[in-house]
């Protein structure tokens, strides 16, 4: 007989929903991580411990894990202007509150602080993975090495000067060398990231264009968020954004489209053409009086759909489980048909979608063995979560993010029974509450003054 295999964790839980094979939850199995924090089986129980022997067996008897949650889109940093300028429509919200304030108090240490404190909250949520887009993408990453969360960095690019950089090929310099100096990391990942349609030119696209082809890093950029964006669109360059970006050759399988709430039916179609990804962010977009976009048309053409918070300063959470709910009711909503957007098809977009959309998900966003142990535990033993009959539909439905006690990224356990168990993501906690308030007290300074 032979022996059995030493592995440095096994996962018991009373059931798992894998995202690959679609539609399936698994109960009465188990999930081994060896040392390198892989995936090496998923099994039913019995089979296991015939063939693992784990030197740490965690037994979860009332969770259902699932992979860690993708955040596919969410300015990190900006959990430190949470709630800055409410009740204000986009293009108000940017002008008279966030640049402003982000003039006065950007910099390294900001975008620190702020991405600590975001990163604390998603994993409490269960997120294991953010694509970010701001400022000092360097700061973003040290933050997250830090705690022990995977990182999908933008290299923030926009044609007016900051903080961070006096012009786009600044931006782009700084951005270049700082993928040159952590490509090997293996939590962070990288994309190009301008900013939107109406705050660049023609001629940082074309260099865009040419340093993906040159570096095969994808691209994220908020496009089609509102209809004032498409008219001022439409009035300097006489096509609509989308449009435009196909005319520079960007519209491709490398490009995520944050929000796209406002697509026509040709733009649909050239979307699921292309193979461009749409990260979509319903409670910022409903926050903001952006619109509803038609997601049931977006699934029913192919498009690679995930999910993203965007930033605290206009959601005003990093709640994923929240974000799943409110993604998956406006679908029904919005279409008027109850079966759009079902349970699995949510989950997977919050996971294995958002993964796809950043080339991650021959590593990240399902449980099959051989991809990275990123992976999120909720528990569903409380008594108004029951009774239980559809697994997948409770996670949807019924549990939030105060459900979630245990979270693993690249198969080490960040948190255990609800408690930050890794030193990083401790010292993180601990500097939380001076953060807040240090920065809290600027940001009033900032606005007082004005």
């Amino acid at each position: 007989m032979q022996k059995p295999i030493a592995v440095s964790e096994c996962i018991v839980p009373r059931w798992i929903v894998p995202i690959e094979p679609a539609g399936v939850v698994l109960e009465g199995h188990a999930i081994a991580i060896d040392d390198a924090g892989v995936i090496v089986a998923v099994l039913p129980l019995a089979q296991m411990r015939e063939r693992y022997t784990a030197r740490q067996e965690t037994h979860l008897p009332d969770h259902v894990v699932t992979p860690g949650l993708f955040n596919l889109h969410t300015h990190a940093a900006m959990t430190l202007l949470r709630g800055l300028g409410d009740d204000l429509p986009l293009m108000d919200w940017l002008t008279t509150r966030i640049w402003p304030v982000e003039k006065a108090l950007l910099s390294e240490e900001f975008v620190t602080a702020g991405t600590r404190l975001a990163c604390l909250e998603m994993l409490r949520g269960g997120t294991t993975c953010f694509s970010d887009m701001y400022f000092f993408p360097d700061a973003a990453g040290i933050a997250a090495r830090e705690i022990g969360i995977r990182a999908h960095l933008g290299i923030t690019v926009i044609d007016f000067p900051s903080a961070a950089g006096s012009d786009a090929d600044d931006y782009l310099d700084r951005g270049l060398a700082l993928f040159d100096r952590l490509r090997d990391e293996p939590l962070l990942s990288f994309a190009f990231a301008p900013h939107a349609p109406y705050t660049i030119s023609d001629k940082t696209f074309d260099r865009i264009a040419m340093l993906m082809g040159q570096t095969g890093l994808p691209m994220q950029i908020h496009l089609h968020e509102t209809e004032d964006e498409i008219r001022r669109e439409i009035a300097e360059h006489g096509v609509r954004p989308a449009i435009r970006l196909e005319r520079l050759g960007l519209m491709g399988p490398s490009l995520t489209a944050v929000h796209s709430v406002h697509l026509d039916d040709h733009e649909v179609a050239l979307f699921a053409e292309r193979g461009v990804s749409i990260a979509h962010c319903p409670a910022s977009n409903l926050k903001l009086a952006s619109g509803i976009p038609q997601i049931a048309r977006y699934l029913d053409a192919g498009i690679n759909l995930g999910i993203g918070t965007d930033g605290t300063a206009s959601n005003n959470r990093l709640d994923m489980p929240g974000e799943m709910r409110l993604a998956a009711l406006l679908a029904k909503g919005a279409s008027g048909r109850a079966d759009v957007f079902g349970a699995h098809q949510v989950l997977h977009a919050a996971t294995l979608a958002g993964a796809k959309a950043c080339g991650l998900d021959d590593r990240i966003g399902s449980i099959v063995a051989g991809k990275q142990a990123d992976l999120a535990a909720f528990d569903l033993s409380a008594l108004d979560y029951n009774p239980i009959f559809d697994v997948a539909s409770h996670l949807i439905f019924v549990a939030g993010r105060e459900a979630v006690t245990d979270v693993w990224v690249a198969g080490k356990a960040v948190v255990r029974k609800r408690q930050f168990v890794s030193d990083g993501a401790r010292a993180a906690e601990g500097k939380g509450a001076s953060d807040i308030a240090l920065w809290q007290n600027r940001t009033r300074s900032q606005l007082d003054a004005r």
